[in-house]
């Protein structure tokens, strides 16, 4: 049972994007929708439902305009989408997207390595993006994901420094909110609080995100600490679906439901039923049987007694 005090966090669920593009299987369409359907009725108010990228790249994503208008009939929530470049936001905003994601990392290796673009000229892609959206649908938010923030395969060490200066162009460039990602699962929680309170100090209310990988089990710590450095937005997937699993037995991305465990337990509402988001698990396996899922909550159950605390049901009466 869920508080019905206005929710402190913001819970971004990723899954259908994030999570389905990190695996080989593909989830039929029909149960995309059914996933998307009952993770809304959970209380989830963001929700990342595609990715706006070549099929031929991520045959995932190729009914991603179809999922975006299906999800649009969710009043309440923020559907959201990852565009590449200007050429996928141009679709996604044809589609309906209210707000558009940008990945920009924070790795010129990495950043080489994927998108054959440096930093500096994704920053460039960006500012295009946001002349579109300014143009053709001037009230949708555009936000830039940092990956590799806390580190990096290809280069190791990502100085906190380079990240803070990208942030700082991201920022004059006009972003709405700029997170930032775990994408090796590399940080601990005493950078993330750190470079979160940088963050803060450098671009103020435009960070956004954080977006954590639970690689090598710190997933949970990382969020606590990024809340107590003042973020109030966390990226998560159902299940733990999908991100960058390299250690065996460790999901990628932060599971949902874990999270919103702790945040509930802790007294800090999330505006999210725990008992009908763990139900929301029932469609995404039956759209991806077999495909492992992680979280210690769904599988040790709710806490008897579980609900809201003393305090606050004496703030409802």
């Amino acid at each position: 049972m869920t508080s019905t005090h206005a929710p402190e966090v913001l819970i971004s669920e990723v899954g259908p994007r994030d999570g389905l593009q990190s695996i080989q299987a593909t989830m039929p369409t029909d149960y995309k929708l059914r996933w998307i359907d009952a993770l809304a009725a959970a209380g989830l108010r963001e929700i990342e439902v595609a990715s706006f990228v070549p099929a031929q790249l991520l045959p995932q994503m190729v009914d991603a305009a179809q999922v975006v208008q299906h999800a649009l009939r969710h009043t309440g929530v923020c559907i959201m989408a990852l565009v590449p470049n200007l050429r996928g936001a141009q679709a996604a905003l044809q589609a309906g997207a209210q707000k558009l994601t940008l990945p920009v990392s924070a790795s010129p290796a990495h950043s080489l390595a994927n998108v054959r673009k440096t930093p500096e000229d994704m920053v460039q892609e960006v500012q295009a993006v946001l002349r579109l959206r300014d143009d053709i649908a001037p009230g949708v938010p555009v936000e830039v994901g940092m990956s590799t923030a806390f580190g990096c395969t290809l280069q190791g060490r990502v100085p906190e420094d380079d990240v803070l200066r990208l942030a700082q162009l991201l920022a004059k460039a006009g972003v709405n909110e700029i997170g930032l990602s775990d994408t090796t699962g590399m940080a601990n929680p005493a950078q993330v609080r750190r470079l979160f309170q940088r963050m803060f100090q450098e671009i103020g209310p435009l960070t956004g995100a954080a977006h954590l990988h639970n690689t090598r089990g710190l997933g949970l710590a990382n969020a606590l600490a990024a809340y107590e450095a003042g973020v109030r937005t966390f990226d998560s997937s159902l299940g733990g679906l999908g991100g960058c699993p390299y250690a065996p037995g460790a999901s990628g991305n932060v599971v949902t439901e874990d999270l919103v465990f702790m945040f509930e337990a802790m007294g800090v509402r999330t505006g999210i039923d725990l008992n009908l988001l763990m139900a929301a698990r029932a469609p995404l396996k039956a759209g991806l049987p077999g495909e492992p899922l992680y979280g210690m909550t769904p599988e040790a159950g709710l806490p008897k007694g579980w609900g809201p605390t003393k305090t606050e049901a004496i703030d409802r009466n």
